[in-house]
This record gives C-alpha cells, structure tokens and sequence, in this order.
C-alpha cells in the first residue's frame, strides 16, 4: 500500500509543468484585446478616467509574466521531448513562442505609454495602436497554440511522460488512464 502511494506521488512529480503553466499567457492573449478596445471605446467617449487603463497593464504584465514561465518549462521540458518529436517541430514552436512573448512585452511598454502621455488627444491615438497590438498578440499566441497542440496529438510529444512497462496504459491514456488503472 505505501509503495503504491510512493509511486503515485513520483509520478505526479514527474508530470511536466508547462502544459499547467502555457494556458495562462493564451487565455490571458484572448481576454486583453477585448478589455483593451472597450477601455479604449470609454476613453475616447470620456466614461472612464485614465487610470481604467491600469486594467490592461496589469493584465499585460501577468500575460508576459506567465509567457515568461511557459518559455523556461518548455526549455526544460524540450530535451526529453526530442527524444521522441523531430528537433525542428520543437524548434517551429520555440520561435513562435519567443515572438509571441516579445510582441506581448512590447505591447506592455506601450500600453505603459499610455498612462504616461499628457495629451488626451495621444493618449486616445496610442490606446489604439495599443490595442490594435494586443489583437496580434491574441493571434501569435493562437499560433502558439496550435503548434504546441500539433506536438502533443499529432506528433505524440505527451508520450515521453507516460508510464512504462508492460501494465501501463497505453501512452494516449496519460497519467490520468494510469491513475484509473492503479486504482483498480
């Protein structure tokens, strides 16, 4: 019974992080445009004050942050992986993660901009380049998106995180078919 609890728990420790991490800054890339061109809808009717606006920076930050964090648990995850998914796949994806995190944090300092600018007439003008950025943003990270989804179903990446041996489910059950299967 112990052994089995100690096998559970290596096993969960084994579990990558960057799928939990990778969610974030996608999720995040989707719900900045929106909150970004209605802030900007309310600055250019004057219903909010400026410092609405902190809203898209924060979410900005923590888009960045999170994008950030994805990039370095994928690097660490990325030696393992090649073992099974050819290195240039790896590669196509890396790269788009890298523009996808450098597009958001030049997208932050403009939106940063935007808090600094005197002028409400620039401030309204920068606001709409802004989030004119936030929507490429919201599509590299759907590029990102895809290509890390093409890793894990179409080119098995998940695979090299499933048990082995000659009583482990089959590599497209996951952790979670293993759990089932232990349980039994």
């Amino acid at each position: 019974m112990a052994d089995r609890h100690r096998r559970r728990i290596v096993r969960r420790m084994d579990t990558p992080l960057h799928p939990a991490i990778v969610h974030l800054p996608l999720g995040l890339a989707i719900i900045v445009p929106l909150l970004a061109v209605a802030l900007t809808v309310a600055m250019w009717r004057d219903w909010l004050p400026k410092r609405a606006w902190l809203a898209v920076v924060g979410l900005q930050v923590l888009l960045v942050a999170t994008g950030v964090m994805a990039l370095r648990t994928g690097e660490q995850d990325e030696e393992r992986v090649e073992r099974i998914v050819a290195e240039q796949v790896l590669e196509a994806h890396e790269e788009a993660a890298a523009v996808f995190v450098w597009m958001a944090a030049a997208t932050l300092a403009a939106s940063v901009v935007v808090l600094l600018l005197k002028s409400d007439a620039a401030r309204r003008w920068v606001s709409v380049g802004t989030s004119l950025a936030t929507l490429v943003v919201a599509v590299l990270g759907i590029r990102v998106g895809h290509a890390g989804g093409e890793l894990v179903y179409r080119h098995g990446a998940a695979g090299v995180y499933a048990p082995a041996g000659p009583n482990a489910p089959a590599a497209t059950g996951g952790a979670a078919a293993a759990e089932e299967e232990e349980e039994r």
